[in-house]
């Protein structure tokens, strides 16, 4: 199947752990993704490329985010409920990408409206077929709002 320039879709990842943003972006090249990652690496930072304040303020809308829990200055759950509250951002599916298989993690990320939650492999090579499978699901298979 062939993904038409259509799908392509800014994608932000907020993760604060270099050696993940390195696999992510890895993965993005690997599967020849042809999405727009941008990468901030803790909650403030990503409410505020999501607002557009600050030196955010020409950054694209993103079509999904993919956060995880474990953040500096604001944690993950603090981020997807400002997210959720918000009237301008909510419809933006937010995929917990996280180490974390905690039950009150994945239970608390579903009851502030997690789209989906995803325990990150250890593993390089199953690391990078979770992210295409992300992509794959998200830009080929569901429609996103615009």
């Amino acid at each position: 199947m062939t993904e038409s320039p259509l799908n392509v879709i800014d994608v932000l990842l907020v993760e604060d752990d270099p050696g993940d943003v390195l696999i992510t972006r890895e993965a993005f090249k690997h599967h020849k993704v042809r999405n727009t990652l941008h990468v901030v690496k803790d909650g403030v930072e990503a409410l505020a490329f999501l607002r557009r304040e600050g030196e955010y303020e020409n950054m694209p809308r993103p079509g999904l985010i993919l956060l995880d829990l474990n953040l500096p200055r604001k944690d993950g759950h603090e981020v997807l409920a400002e997210v959720k509250a918000d009237a301008e951002l909510r419809s933006i599916p937010v995929v917990v990408l996280t180490t974390s298989e905690a039950e009150e993690d994945i239970v608390r990320s579903y009851n502030l409206y997690a789209n989906a939650y995803v325990t990150k492999p250890v593993d390089f090579e199953t690391f990078i077929e979770v992210v295409r499978q992300i992509d794959d699901f998200f830009v080929t298979v569901v429609k996103l709002p615009r």
